[in-house]
């Protein structure tokens, strides 16, 4: 979608999805009691926040949208997920899905049209400075630089990720783009940084154990060397073949050194680097027969549910009557006994938003990705074949990590996957313009700002309820956090739990109805309610 806008208007929006990379990389809360979910709330608030204040920001003084095939098919995904959302089980989570989907097509219109507007290379100068940055906190913790209670120490080295998976996928994302930058650079200072950038991405990536992004930052790699570098012919060109080289050592240095120096990882294995790479295709046993099982559950649950799904976040509402005997994805003991998501993008959006929502994103893919790659086939060595190139890499390593784990899901990646990837991507055969009349841009402008405010409204609530649980005195104040976020499974359970200990039933079983009736699926809720001699909602 090409938007015709006043620079100050492109300089504001490039200001804010800049100040956004930064942000939503260190952003955390300091409430270990809620896991995972003191990362992904805080930086599905930067997301939000960076997706409808940049779209704000475009269409405030916009004059012209030019419509492309791709955002013919995005908006049409979109549609079907709202569609998906609203004949949802739970509404609180397809809620909160459909806003990481909106908020990160956001960001993807808001990247065209400041690269359109001449501001590509700062916006994506940014990112990859902000890759480098996810790729330090993880550094830092392994080794023992970083001590802070926004880390996690259970599942190191993830730094401010939460989880060592997810700061290896963003940097394995956003290694194509800081391969650019660095051999596209324009001074050999520009150089020296870029290669700094690689070597400490390289490190952090080996040393994070993540299968699934070594999967995707290899296949990405051999698509540039052999598209690139052998049938693209770019090897021919002097300065980037000197550049390439000394990259190349650079890298296979840095994987060195990483598996040598000694860190504060307590890996249990003697060789688990080795280790990890000999079991990246080993789906008989451990992580990859546990995957081969949730992915076949996943699949009976698409059959049932193929036109729409079970709706977007909805995969652990209903996950627990697919799972098998001996599936290591539910732990029946636990009052969680699921993770928030299957380990894959595909078979998420397969089961939540149906056939025709995966087949849609799917399209938004390929169009991009076969777009640029036919560019590069009818182009000649130089910059644009550059950008292609990395366009296609990034949607390599977007679709092959989010084969094997939840990618386009979580707020980081997807802010970064779809800005690197908007401010790349080169127009196409338009299919459509439209003229924005003052009145057609104020409803447009009232709308974002009325499904922003509402997002942030909700994301605000979650993370008020969360500090208030945590940091309260007493049962009567954590009473206060279930109000102000009522769809809080956990905090329900919590408190459920904490006044049938006290031998306090009339209280608890409230709190365990409400968790029945948002998980009707767990066995947590039920066995507190048969304690409290109650009936499980439904």
């Amino acid at each position: 979608m090409r938007i015709q806008i006043p620079q100050p208007s492109v300089r504001a929006a490039l200001v804010v999805l800049q100040v956004a990379s930064f942000v939503i990389v260190l952003a955390a809360f300091p409430y270990p009691l809620f896991q995972l979910d003191r990362y992904t709330y805080a930086k599905e608030l930067v997301l939000l926040l960076a997706g409808f204040g940049a779209a704000l920001c475009c269409l405030v003084s916009a004059r012209r949208l030019t419509v492309f095939m791709v955002d013919a098919l995005l908006g049409t995904f979109l549609l079907v997920s709202l569609l998906s959302a609203l004949l949802a089980d739970n509404r609180w989570l397809s809620f909160r899905a459909l806003g990481v989907s909106l908020a990160g097509a956001a960001v993807f219109w808001s990247a065209r049209a400041i690269a359109r507007a001449g501001y590509a290379r700062p916006l994506l100068l940014a990112f990859a400075g902000a890759v480098v940055l996810g790729a330090l906190t993880g550094l830092g913790q392994a080794y023992g630089l970083v001590n802070t209670s926004l880390a996690s120490l259970t599942r190191a080295p993830g730094g401010t990720f939460g989880n060592r998976n997810f700061m290896a996928h963003l940097v394995a994302i956003g290694l194509p783009l800081l391969l650019l930058v660095s051999v596209d650079a324009r001074s050999r200072r520009g150089f020296t940084l870029g290669s700094v950038g690689v070597a400490l991405a390289a490190g952090a990536l080996v040393l994070s154990r993540s299968r699934a992004a070594w999967l995707g930052a290899a296949v990405s790699g051999l698509f540039l060397a052999v598209e690139g570098l052998w049938v693209g012919r770019l090897w021919a060109d002097r300065q980037l073949r000197r550049r390439v080289l000394r990259l190349t050592a650079v890298t296979v240095g840095s994987l060195a050194l990483a598996m040598l120096l000694p860190n504060k990882l307590n890996w249990r294995s003697a060789s688990p680097y080795l280790e990890s790479l000999a079991g990246m295709a080993n789906y008989r046993e451990g992580s990859g027969a546990g995957r081969l099982i949730q992915y076949g559950n996943s699949l009976r649950m698409a059959a049932d549910h193929p036109v729409l799904g079970v709706g977007p976040g909805n995969w652990p509402v209903h996950y627990p009557r697919y799972m098998s005997p001996g599936d290591p994805s539910f732990d029946a003991d636990d009052i969680i006994p699921t993770n928030p998501w299957p380990s894959s993008d595909w078979f998420a959006f397969l089961s939540e938003r149906g056939v025709p929502g995966l087949l849609m994103l799917a399209l938004v893919g390929g169009t991009i990705g076969l777009g640029a790659w036919a560019r590069v086939r009818r182009g000649t060595r130089h910059t644009p074949a550059l950008t292609d190139l990395t366009i296609v890499a990034t949607v390599l390593a977007v679709a092959v990590v989010g084969l094997f784990d939840a990618v386009l899901l979580l707020p980081a990646p997807t802010l970064f996957a779809w800005t690197i990837i908007g401010a790349l991507a080169s127009t196409a055969r338009p299919v459509r313009e439209i003229v924005l009349h003052p009145r057609t841009r104020r409803r447009l402008v009232i709308g974002v700002a009325v499904v922003g405010g509402l997002y942030l409204a909700r994301g605000l609530g979650q993370t008020a309820a969360m500090a208030v649980f945590a940091n309260a005195g007493g049962r009567q104040a954590q009473e206060l956090a279930s109000r102000l976020d009522p769809a809080s499974y956990r905090i329900r359970m919590l408190l459920a739990q904490a006044w049938r200990a006290g031998g306090r039933c009339e209280r608890a079983r409230p709190h365990a109805e409400a968790a029945a009736s948002l998980f009707p699926n767990y066995p947590a809720p039920t066995r507190l309610l048969r304690a409290c001699g109650g009936r499980r909602a439904r």
